[in-house]
């Protein structure tokens, strides 16, 4: 009876220390699993944000041109009204007031937002006068509209909401910028050209699209991957049309994207 009960605490001590070394492999590889993870992510956060550059200095040659001629001719100052909203929004859902481990959204929107500045401060400065009022009148209701989604985020919601509500606001404003990609799609299929469609700038759209939504995959966020998803598809068709349509003759042309479409 001694020895069966010896054999079966000799036993009992096997199966722990198995039990124990399976929990200790699981753990391990966890952790390996989630800095995987982690390391991709940044990566991605990292891409998206170098790649967003090339989209952010892609309006120099208009107002190169602005600058030559000191007028904004038929250019629409809109589309930097709408990006500086989303550039916005979009930062202040990175920051960990709204969202967590979200840096890389808030340092890309940061910069956007600097910049879409420049550009419109540059264009209001060269407009008409009744387009100086008009795009004076936008930009202060973009800063209103911002202060009141920050005053409302802050006082009327906790933080698993605020996230929510930021987070639809942000996809609104992203989404909504897609009329500029879709408006150059329609184009180029019209006029079976990519006069209106650089290439690089096209590029620069779907690989950041692409990083954005590879970065929200791997944080687990789907306000960041659905609407840089459906970039990333208008990136792909707009490489598409380019190699389709690239064998048709066209004109070396320094007009922008983001050619008025009011």
């Amino acid at each position: 009876m001694i020895m069966q009960r010896g054999v079966y605490a000799a036993q009992c001590a096997m199966w722990l220390q198995c039990a124990f070394a399976s929990f200790e492999i699981r753990l391990m590889v966890s952790s390996a699993l989630g800095s995987a993870y982690t390391i991709c992510k940044d990566v991605a956060g990292v891409a998206g944000n170098i790649f967003a550059f090339g989209l952010f200095v892609s309006p120099i040659p208009t107002f190169r041109r602005i600058i030559r001629t000191r007028s904004t001719e038929q250019f629409s100052g809109m589309p930097y009204v709408y990006a500086l909203l989303n550039c916005l929004i979009s930062s202040w859902y990175g920051t960990p007031l709204v969202s967590s481990d979200n840096l890389l959204v808030t340092t890309v929107n940061s910069v956007g937002a600097v910049f879409q500045l420049i550009y419109i401060s540059l264009f209001i400065s060269y407009a008409e006068k009744v387009k100086k009022k008009m795009m004076f009148g936008v930009v202060s209701a973009v800063f209103g509209t911002f202060a009141v989604i920050l005053v409302m985020s802050l006082e009327l919601f906790d933080q698993p909401i605020r996230r929510y509500f930021v987070g639809s606001l942000s996809v609104i404003a992203l989404v909504s910028m897609f009329a500029s990609p879709l408006f150059i799609i329609n184009l180029v299929i019209r006029t079976k050209s990519v006069e209106y469609m650089p290439f690089y700038l096209s590029l620069s759209t779907f690989l950041m699209s692409a990083s954005f939504f590879a970065y929200g995959i791997f944080n687990h966020d789907i306000f960041i991957y659905v609407p840089n998803g459906i970039g990333t598809l208008l990136g792909v068709v707009q490489l598409g049309l380019y190699c389709y349509y690239k064998s048709t003759p066209e004109e070396d042309s320094s007009e922008p994207l983001m050619i008025s479409y009011r």
